[in-house]
């Protein structure tokens, strides 16, 4: 018999798991706390609970426990992790340590099919979705190795989250419960590279999240070029989106816009941005790119990414430059599985 997944239940629906066991409610509290709180990786821990209910757990559900596989350490502190799932699968995890705490960046999929030419991690394709509980787990297991508390989550790792949208609400709603390791809303940003009826329903729910999109182009014939989710959404579909969700949510958008040489780093592409967001009183978030192996791009020098800035800046647009953290390690997204996955090969 296949085992389900305990650490992906909402505590809604893992009392309405128990309660269907003939178990008192009380109950699913206390297991949750076990699980979300505690952190434990193994039934037996839970010392509370009838050993025949412990049991009945063993017997049909597992607890997800990523096993590190890799872990690379920069200097600057952070911390990437290649972590093997239940079923072989690997994923990767970062920690970057910043003034205000630990931000943990977590996968949503193992791999990706969205296809972006600059990313390593969509190079071979989707293999499935995670679940809301390994998600959860990336930080748990995280947060067990460095011996400090996350305090911050940022959705941009392996996959495209809105193309996993009900894991990912699940992942949501257990990682900000006040019964389990209860990270607010307010820290937790979610990117995405622009399905636009994905973002529709994203806003449907309100959440106090930032939504931060993969914009890297402001016209159409350059974002298909470096992004082929464009010809599904193109950018002025995507903006309109991004407009709706702000009148609904009441919540700033962030772009992230990766910079890439003689792409899209000219002067007049700066101007071209600025008119498309006008108004919107967005952020711009401007990446120097990691290199990746089998892509064309390369990263654009630091001068230029300034002179893009305050271009950006003197047309009324609020654009910071990312630091680049991880950069003396395999800091692409994507990168460390893929050189593991190579060496693996006969």
């Amino acid at each position: 018999m296949q085992k389900t997944c305990i650490s992906s239940y909402t505590l809604e629906q893992l009392a309405e798991q128990l309660k269907a066991m003939g178990q008192p409610a009380f109950r699913a509290k206390q297991i949750f706390h076990w699980l979300h709180q505690k952190l434990v990786t193994e039934f037996s821990a839970m010392t509370d609970q009838p050993k025949a209910l412990l049991a009945k757990l063993e017997e049909e559900y597992y607890i997800a426990a990523p096993i590190i596989q890799r872990r690379q350490q920069s200097r600057d502190g952070t911390v990437k992790y290649l972590f093997r799932l239940a079923d072989g699968n690997c994923i990767e995890t970062v920690v970057m340590r910043y003034n205000y705490g630990n931000t943990v960046c977590v996968s949503t999929q193992v791999g990706c099919r969205m296809g972006c030419r600059f990313c390593a991690s969509t190079q071979a394709g989707r293999v499935r979705n995670l679940e809301a509980g390994e998600i959860a787990a990336e930080i748990y297991a995280a947060q067990k190795d460095i011996g400090e508390r996350i305090s911050h989550i940022v959705l941009m790792g392996i996959g495209e989250p809105l193309d996993n949208f009900d894991n990912v609400m699940d992942f949501l709603t257990i990682i900000s419960s006040p019964e389990g390791v209860n990270i607010g809303m307010r820290n937790i940003s979610l990117s995405t590279c622009g399905i636009v009826p994905q973002i529709d329903r994203l806003a449907e729910k309100k959440l106090q999240l930032t939504l931060s999109i993969s914009l890297h182009a402001p016209n159409n014939a350059m974002r298909s070029q470096m992004m082929p989710v464009n010809d599904a959404y193109p950018v002025e579909e995507l903006i309109a989106a991004c407009r709706r969700y702000q009148k609904v949510t009441g919540r700033r958008i962030s772009f992230e816009y990766s910079m890439v040489r003689g792409v899209n780093d000219s002067p007049a592409t700066a101007k071209e941005l600025a008119k498309l967001i006008r108004g919107m009183g967005a952020h711009v978030n401007l990446i120097p790119i990691n290199p990746v192996d089998g892509s064309p791009y390369s990263a654009t020098d630091a001068e230029n990414v300034k002179r893009f800035q305050n271009m950006l800046t003197e047309l009324g647009v609020n654009a910071t430059v990312r630091r680049r953290l991880g950069s003396d390690i395999s800091a692409a997204c994507g990168q460390l599985r893929r050189e593991a996955a190579k060496e693996e090969q006969p």
